[in-house]
């Protein structure tokens, strides 16, 4: 994997660049739609690619994991193959959903042994066969084990997480190095970088995880209930440490105003779920603020979805009208809400690629996060 960085916002920590991989190329920064389970929930593939217009999606490794299973995707050819995506994929590693299964799973110097919220049965992660896992998927980035810290927890306890989970790192790095990709076409690691809200801690592990020489780096453990000021100055903190000439991914996060904040702290690459999980509940994200499709002021609104937005949905249907869809559960609101919120999100970074571009990124951000608090 190659990443070339192309142009410097002169007054904040904002970059665009390139990020290469076997499956094409990706413009950063970038928003990635989540594809839990080998679909983005309520989106077909040739709406990401032709009409939203994404450049990479991510698949869980926990997920597909348990169903439909790894040897189903390694006979499919791979996850590319399986789901007929055939730009980039990233897979995580597991890390967080093991440890949002925190009545069911265990954690030991070998891996996490927890149980399926499927049917109950048992199984183990280590930081070895996560590897192993991904390398079947195919994703063309996949992540390092890691134990995601939960918040709050007190600093013995985010002590020994991080200890931990920089012990697996080595192993599953050391694992990647010894093994060969499955399919034709190469793919990258990236460790992650945890410690909880404790600055000294975040500070030791980014020096860690820098120290490993990957291709590119995450930050996890943020965006898990800490007041978003801590989870801006925790990336702050990493972020000085963190090579300047590499991709840095923030895990999970988040609100398109997080985004904004986020990019003006030198972060590449983003993923969350919110712009499919709010869609589904009719929360839209526009770029003067957000709509509930469920207010009582939609009803008669015969209006455009969206006058500024980029998808085929935003000028094809009413406010009335998705109103309608939203209210009676049906679910072609969920796939007209789903395209909306994630093609507002990249178009969000395309604009945002291009005031970097400009030299006025500063300026537009402020005054677009004022817009993207108005509730419309």
């Amino acid at each position: 994997m190659k990443f070339v960085i192309s142009h410097k916002d002169k007054n904040t920590k904002a970059r665009r660049g390139l990020i290469s991989t076997a499956h094409g190329e990706i413009e950063t920064p970038i928003f990635m739609p989540v594809g839990t389970l080998g679909t983005v929930k309520a989106v077909h593939i040739t709406e990401l690619k032709n009409d939203i217009k994404a450049q990479i999606i991510l698949g869980n490794t926990y997920h597909l994991y348990l169903r439909p299973g790894v040897d189903i995707i390694h006979k499919a050819g791979g996850l590319h193959k399986f789901n007929s995506w055939d730009k980039p994929i990233l897979t995580d590693s597991g890390g967080f959903q093991v440890f949002s299964l925190s009545q069911n799973r265990k954690l030991t110097e070998e891996g996490a042994t927890f149980r399926s919220h499927i049917d109950g049965s048992k199984h183990i992660f280590t930081p070895e066969n996560v590897v192993e896992i991904q390398r079947k998927i195919g994703a063309d980035i996949i992540m390092a084990f890691d134990e995601c810290t939960p918040y709050p927890c007190d600093y013995s306890y985010a002590k020994k997480s991080l200890d931990l989970t920089h012990r697996w790192l080595l192993r599953g790095w050391k694992h990647f190095n010894s093994t060969q990709a499955i399919y034709d076409y190469y793919q990258t690691f990236f460790p992650i970088v945890q410690g909880s809200v404790y600055k000294d801690l975040r500070e030791d592990s980014a020096k860690f995880v820098s120290d490993i020489g990957a291709c590119g780096n995450a930050i996890g453990g943020l965006s898990v209930g800490e007041p978003t000021q801590q989870m801006y100055d925790m990336i702050e903190v990493v972020n000085e440490i963190l090579p300047l000439d590499k991709p840095r991914y923030l895990m999970g996060v988040g609100t398109p105003q997080n985004l904004l904040e986020g990019i003006e702290r030198g972060i590449d690459m983003f993923d969350c779920v919110m712009p499919t999980r709010n869609a589904r509940n009719g929360m839209l994200f526009t770029m003067n603020g957000t709509m509930n499709m469920k207010n009582e002021k939609w009803k008669d609104d015969f209006s455009p979805l969206d006058e500024c937005g980029t998808t085929f949905v935003d000028k094809l249907y009413s406010k009335a009208y998705v109103r309608h869809l939203i209210i009676s559960n049906e679910i072609l609101g969920a796939q007209i809400t789903s395209v909306h919120n994630l093609g507002f999100y990249v178009e969000l970074m395309r604009i945002a690629r291009e005031k970097i571009t400009e030299g006025n990124f500063s300026s537009w951000k402020k005054e677009m996060i004022e817009k993207l608090n108005n509730r419309l």
